[in-house]
């Protein structure tokens, strides 16, 4: 069995200004003022490291950061969650995620899940929003709640399938498809194949150039994508 581990946002899904309207929303809640500089864009980070990123960004000293952050941390998915409508009028599925998904889950050879820079509730509400939560076991995933770490998220979703499905997962059978360098860097240094998808905001020249082991265009060509994860995991 192949641990497919999915990541969400420009890969499977975007969701257009709404994650940085939250970001803005709950800064302005629990700082006190408006932020002047927002995250960057598709960069794949993990939420913590965004949010720190965030208040540095915006002159927060140093011995208020991680009261803040916490406050910002916890308070984004009820955030995200108020917000769902938006998700839907202004994000949209990326082209051919819904398909590829679905091929993944119903094969006998993938066991597919999530690693993603999302905390779970945030990356749950996603997914659900979208009709896209019954073709993943989100219970095994990896998030940016378990550890703000993303290659440490690589063991954790494999240790959750372990326990959950009997079987061992490492690298020769662990494949992250996601569309930026963190998504690389994750499966390189986490321990798994990655098949880089030119989806996002990164182009295909730079997934393969920083180590992505197959970079594929979108998940258009469905028979591509389960060639590509099989082919990887069995080194062609």
């Amino acid at each position: 069995m192949i641990l497919v581990l999915w990541d969400i946002d420009r890969t499977l899904l975007y969701v257009g200004e709404t994650d940085r309207l939250v970001y803005r929303e709950v800064f302005q809640e629990v700082v006190g003022r408006p932020p002047v500089i927002l995250p960057a864009r598709g960069t794949g980070v993990t939420m913590p490291l965004a949010v720190r990123e965030l208040l540095a960004a915006n002159d927060v000293p140093d011995e208020d950061m991680q009261r803040l952050a916490d406050g910002i941390i916890e308070r984004l998915p009820e955030k995200l969650m108020g917000h769902s409508e938006e998700l839907l009028t202004q994000g949209r599925l990326m082209p051919g995620a819904l398909a590829a998904l679905v091929a993944v889950r119903q094969s006998e050879l993938f066991l597919p899940s999530i690693v993603t820079g999302n905390l779970q509730r945030s990356a749950e509400i996603k997914l659900s929003s979208f009709g896209l939560a019954s073709y993943v076991d989100g219970d095994v995933g990896g998030y940016a709640s378990d550890n703000p770490h993303r290659p440490a998220l690589v063991r954790i979703a494999q240790e959750r399938s372990e326990k959950a499905y009997g079987e061992r997962f490492n690298h020769g059978n662990t494949v992250i498809v996601g569309d930026s360098l963190q998504d690389v860097l994750t499966g390189r240094e986490g321990g798994a194949k990655v098949i880089g998808v030119a989806s996002g905001t990164t182009s295909a020249a730079e997934l393969q150039s920083h180590g992505a082991d197959r970079v594929i265009p979108d998940l258009t060509d469905v028979d591509r994508v389960l060639q590509s994860i099989t082919e990887v995991v069995n080194g062609g």
